[in-house]
């Protein structure tokens, strides 16, 4: 049986160290409150708000280390709440998409696209890809056991040597398989 632990993604952003000094203060730094899966990255103790002229979210966790753009990862649920159609995207690609007011304790900002719902994927070395034979940018499907047993079909393979073997999903897809963060899926043939 070929295994992969899996990561259930809360809503969180990623922003620029620009954007994180306008919405701390200059010469912010983010605190690491929790290492992830993935080296060298970590849930930071600072959150802000997220905001639409129809609602807003508060409480969004800032994802370090600081990127070289501002994106926003939400559910769909969220982006029901917030009145916006997120699309679903790989990291990253963020052209088309829509922007939301970020809001901070020292300012706010706001981004003029960044918001989407991340495609699930699989973060996979080199060497994992060999043993599970597959390849950067394949699409393959997960079964997930258990008293909501499911088929995640379409989920993205990013290879890169940097990696920790983990795949992620955002909290609907957990919720609809029972599904938490520890829990294993098996890629099918």
């Amino acid at each position: 049986m070929k295994q992969i632990p899996i990561g259930v993604s809360n809503r969180h952003i990623h922003v620029t160290k620009e954007a994180l000094e306008k919405l701390f203060g200059e010469g912010h730094e983010l605190t690491v409150a929790k290492e992830l899966s993935q080296p060298g990255e970590f849930a930071a103790a600072e959150t802000v708000t997220i905001k639409t002229e129809k609602s807003e979210i508060a409480k969004v966790r800032i994802l370090g280390p600081v990127r070289k753009f501002t994106q926003v990862e939400i559910s769909k649920t969220d982006a029901r709440k917030l009145g916006i159609d997120a699309p679903i995207r790989s990291s990253g690609n963020i052209d088309g998409t829509p922007g939301i007011t970020v809001i901070g304790p020292n300012g706010e900002i706001q981004i003029d696209k960044g918001v989407i719902v991340a495609e699930r994927h699989i973060h996979m070395t080199s060497k994992d890809a060999e043993h599970f034979q597959v390849r950067d940018g394949q699409y393959v499907n997960i079964k997930v056991g258990g008293d909501r047993a499911l088929i995640f079909h379409q989920v993205l393979i990013r290879v890169k040597d940097s990696f920790a073997l983990d795949m992620h999903i955002d909290t609907d897809e957990a919720n609809s398989g029972n599904i938490k963060t520890g829990d294993f899926g098996e890629l099918l043939s």
